[in-house]
């Protein structure tokens, strides 16, 4: 899953005792050794019936070199050159329970940390990384939920394949799904079969889902909710209503559902171009936290009774964002398959959860190595351009910070447009090595900021 980060910290640069080996050599060491297990999670599941259980372990190390910057503030990315690590490992155990019926565990551990301490641009471009400031590494229990189908029609039947969080077996093709416990909205809604998950494809935020999505999430990215998914053949109907954090961008959930909550609905629609398969879908959001309005604070501050900007830990609830988005993703051949988002917010209450994105259009390509005798391998290309509101800018050029972007002003304001290209090659049995570079100008929308070029190497290790 994907990243999102609470507030800035300090920025580390970690370091190994003189004579140490760097851990950079450790993590490659750990992850080419786990890739020459020989693991079969499909001889698992028949040798032990009902368990699902699967692991995946991912680096990513970034870096950029300096780039011009007319100016600097407290949410800049540095604008010398820097690099930095990041890793995620997780363990996925399911359990049949009774007739439709699973739970499932996942234990995870993450440590390190994105490019000048996870700031300075809005649809940051590691998916895989959280903006806290110790990169320490840290276990936690990413997901723990259980969820039941229930037959409706009987029409027909749905294979399920053993996956992460997927118990093989079949299930009706019609029927109605409930999930509770915790793991993330962006693991039942904004699916995409060409970008989606950051191990695996592109690495942005704004790529893995619509950045003008403010999806409720802690510091890692999960919340406690309770989904609903009507399962036709041709469509799916999902609804989700999820915990918000504590503060913008924190770690804690909020469990005073009655004074805040976020609601989230998308309708999933099969469509075929010819002979080929593809989705549409369209997604609306909802979200009541303590997210002030940025004319609310920056009235405050010109009549003198608030002078802190703070949109971060807003003092009362009450303030509603809402947005939509459209998402497809279209398979065009045997090897190449496309995908389009496009995403609105209202801009006006300050973002709560994911990125600080008011508006997005974003598309690309996946291509896979069948045309060149490498079927393991692929290659993604695409495009991406984030905006946001009127009154949004006029909070940044005040001097305000929200919680991931903030040069200290913003005179010139500009679209932030980034161009991705990544390619994938499937060395051994479970392991994948990715080069990715990613091209940010105007980051966090300043003109006098950029461009930003950014190379990264992710090892990616599944069984």
């Amino acid at each position: 899953m994907a990243g999102v980060g609470c507030r800035p910290g300090p920025r580390f640069s970690p370091s190994l005792p003189p004579g140490s080996p760097s851990k950079t050599r450790i993590l490659f060491f750990l992850l080419f050794a786990s890739s020459l297990i020989p693991f079969s999670s499909r001889a698992q599941q028949d040798s032990l019936s009902g368990w699902s259980y699967h692991f995946q372990a991912t680096t990513v190390i970034q870096g950029h070199p300096a780039f011009r910057a007319a100016y600097s503030g407290t949410n800049s990315m540095r604008d010398s050159g820097e690099t930095a690590l990041s890793l995620t490992s997780t363990l996925f155990f399911g359990r049949r329970l009774w007739k439709g019926a699973a739970c499932y565990l996942d234990p995870e551990i993450a440590g390190g940390t994105g490019l000048s301490s996870t700031l300075g641009i809005a649809a940051f471009p590691n998916g895989e990384t959280f903006r806290i400031g110790n990169p320490t590494p840290e276990v936690y229990f990413a997901r723990a939920f259980i969820r039941q189908h229930i037959s409706l029609a009987g029409r027909g039947t749905d294979t399920l394949q053993d996956g992460d969080n997927q118990i093989a077996g079949e299930v009706s093709s019609d029927r109605l799904d409930i999930t509770l416990g915790k793991l993330a909205l962006s693991d039942l809604l904004d699916d995409n079969v060409v970008s989606h998950d950051p191990r695996t494809d592109f690495l942005n935020w704004g790529l893995m889902n619509n950045g003008a999505w403010d999806y409720a999430a802690n510091t890692r990215g999960y919340t406690y909710m309770l989904a609903l998914e009507l399962i036709h053949p041709r469509w799916a109907l999902r609804f989700a209503e999820a915990l918000e954090p504590t503060f913008a961008n924190g770690p804690n959930l909020n469990f005073q559902v009655t004074k805040t909550q976020s609601e989230n609905l998308e309708l999933d629609k099969k469509i075929r171009i010819g002979s080929k398969p593809g989705h549409i879908r369209l997604l609306g959001f909802l979200n009541n936290t303590r997210g002030p309005g940025y004319q609310q604070v920056l009235d405050a501050r010109k009549a003198g009774t608030d002078t802190s900007l703070n949109v971060v830990d807003g003092a009362t609830y009450g303030h509603f964002k809402y947005g939509g988005g459209l998402n497809l993703d279209q398979q065009i051949s045997a090897s190449v398959s496309a995908f389009m988002r496009l995403g609105w917010n209202d801009g006006h209450t300050a973002t709560w959860a994911f990125a600080n994105i008011d508006e997005t259009l974003s598309g690309g390509i996946r291509i896979t190595g069948k045309g060149w005798m490498r079927p393991g391998d692929g290659l993604g290309l695409a495009g991406l351009m984030n905006g946001i509101s009127s009154v949004h800018r006029a909070f940044l050029n005040a001097g305000g910070y929200d919680f991931m972007i903030g040069d200290g002003k913003l005179t010139r304001y500009g679209l932030e447009t980034i161009l991705e290209f990544y390619y994938q090659a499937h060395l051994l049995q479970s392991l994948f090595l990715t080069a990715d570079y990613q091209f940010v100008d105007h980051p966090a929308y300043n003109l006098d900021r950029g461009p930003v070029h950014i190379f990264s190497l992710r090892t990616h290790v599944e069984f």
